[in-house]
């Protein structure tokens, strides 16, 4: 499933007024002149000679992207329906962040942590009372996030739970994607992630997603520490858990002292129509991980929230990193959350959600089978699929209903051409 969506977002970018396709690549390396901007077809070959191989791009070369808008090289006007995978929740270069990003920078960026710095604790206290947690622990990259989640569930188990030394297990849902360290892979169950990169991480086991019994059945193993899941599962093809799986897996994991870990780096900050998708049941899990849009999409800023008995199994030295809770990303982070609140975005997402819905289900039911989501976190799933079958829409939230109803025209003269 994780492959074909892979390969599914050929309307991530939905041209304005067309839906005819890029051009594709073609060797064109040599043509470049020495004045004006590079080509497309240019900017790919060089990618393709110079980088390495690891992803498979659309034939898009972007340049400029703006609140719900990029534009490529040769100045076409696209929707981004995509959102870098929700990093650009509160729109591309929102002016707040950016202004609050050339401010810091001019004045202090990096420290380390062997310093204290006057922004780390002002972000703390902020997004801790935000979010009603003791602590936070400051990262870089959602997967960073998740390895420091992983690392305190065992610490964690250790030293509260008394789980037998490297004795500790974390559970994970099927179709999970956290991103690709060894870590995050010894937990995947997508060949295209794993499969060639063994031997994988040990004391991680793996069972279905949205199934209550199977959790339960897994935690009657006292060395559980941790169930690490999804409240939607994105890369997976916006997956949405029965009614009820999210309160069924706190009360389980709370029976069973087991830390519920809650994975919201894509489905978190206002973009499913809640500040976090667990609102939805009103649940509060052990351990949040939030990335992303925390940072608006201008600087890598990821965080990991959770209460004092687990965060302080932590001691000094035990874990970091030379970028986590620097000043720039701070002050990024700072205004990102801000923008959220500020413009109600959380309001507005779960408005245009409501709206994009239901026009995408008036599409042709012998081409577009189903339509799923919530807030602006969507997908709908085609019958005859040519390369994939799901095909994810998530603008960005700044997104408007004038805006909302000319993207699903473009997208219903793409399903009429299929």
């Amino acid at each position: 499933m994780l492959s074909k969506v892979a390969r599914s977002q050929t309307v991530s970018l939905l041209r304005r007024g067309l839906h005819s396709s890029a051009p594709s690549a073609v060797s064109v390396a040599t043509k470049k002149t020495v004045q004006g901007p590079p080509s497309s077809d240019y900017i790919f070959e060089r990618e393709s000679k110079y980088g390495a191989h690891n992803y498979h791009p659309l034939p898009v070369a972007l340049e400029k992207g703006k609140g719900i808008y990029v534009w490529d090289v040769e100045g076409r006007k696209y929707f981004d329906f995509l959102s870098a995978y929700s990093a650009v929740n509160q729109g591309h270069c929102h002016p707040k962040i950016v202004d609050a990003m050339k401010q810091q920078a001019e004045k202090l960026t990096l420290t380390s942590r062997a310093f204290y710095n006057d922004v780390l604790g002002e972000y703390e206290e902020y997004i801790t009372k935000l979010f009603n947690y003791h602590k936070v622990l400051p990262m870089n990259t959602g997967v960073e996030a998740g390895e420091t989640a992983c690392k305190l569930a065992r610490k964690w188990a250790y030293t509260v739970k008394g789980v037998p030394k490297y004795k500790a297990k974390i559970i994970f849902a099927a179709g999970n994607f956290w991103g690709r360290t060894m870590s995050a892979i010894s937990s995947s169950t997508d060949p295209t992630s794993y499969d060639g990169f063994g031997p994988f991480m040990p004391g991680f086991e793996i069972i279905p997603y949205n199934d209550l019994p199977a959790l339960e059945r897994a935690l009657q193993d006292p060395s559980v520490a941790a169930f690490m899941v999804e409240p939607i599962q994105g890369e997976a093809g916006v997956v949405i858990p029965d009614q009820g799986y999210l309160q069924g897996v706190r009360e389980l994991c709370t029976q069973h002292q087991v830390l519920f870990i809650a994975d919201e780096v894509q489905t978190g900050l206002a973009r499913t129509g809640r500040w976090l998708a667990v609102d939805y049941e009103d649940v509060r899990p052990d351990v949040i991980l939030l990335g992303k849009a925390l940072s608006g999409g201008l600087y890598p800023v990821s965080a990991v929230l959770c209460d004092d008995e687990v965060m302080l199994s932590i001691k000094p030295g035990e874990h970091g990193s030379t970028y986590g809770g620097n000043p720039l990303g701070c002050r990024v982070a700072i205004a990102a959350l801000e923008v959220l609140e500020e413009e109600n975005l959380t309001e507005n997402a779960y408005r245009m959600g409501v709206l994009l819905r239901r026009e995408l289900m008036k599409l042709p039911s012998d081409v577009v089978t189903a339509v799923r989501g919530k807030g602006l976190l969507n997908a709908i799933l085609l019958a005859k699929p040519t390369h994939g079958d799901i095909i994810r829409l998530a603008p960005p939230l700044v997104i408007k209903e004038d805006e909302i109803l000319e993207a699903v025209e473009i997208i219903h003269k793409t399903i009429l051409s299929f």
